[in-house]
C-alpha cells in the first residue's frame, strides 16, 4: 500500500481526512461530533452536496493533537 500523501494547501473532503486514507484515525461520527462542539475545524460547503475543509486547518489540528493541546 502506498504511503498516505496529504496536501499542504487547498481543500480536502472528509474521506481524505479520516483513516484509512487520511491521517486521522477517528470515526466519521466522532469527527462530526468534534466539529459540532468546536474541537475540530468547521467545514465549508462548496455546493449542495460537497463539503470540504481547508488542508491548512487540518494540518493545524494535527499539530494540536501531536502537542496534546486538543481541548
Amino acid at each position: 500500500m502506498p504511503p498516505i500523501v496529504f496536501p499542504k494547501t487547498g481543500f480536502v473532503r472528509l474521506k481524505q481526512i479520516l483513516a484509512p486514507r487520511g491521517p486521522l484515525p477517528i470515526s466519521r461520527s466522532g469527527f462530526w461530533a468534534g466539529v459540532k462542539n468546536g474541537r475540530f475545524p468547521k467545514p465549508r460547503k462548496i455546493s449542495a452536496r460537497v463539503t470540504v475543509w481547508r488542508a491548512e486547518d487540518i494540518h493545524a489540528l494535527l499539530a494540536k493533537i501531536d502537542q496534546g493541546d486538543l481541548t
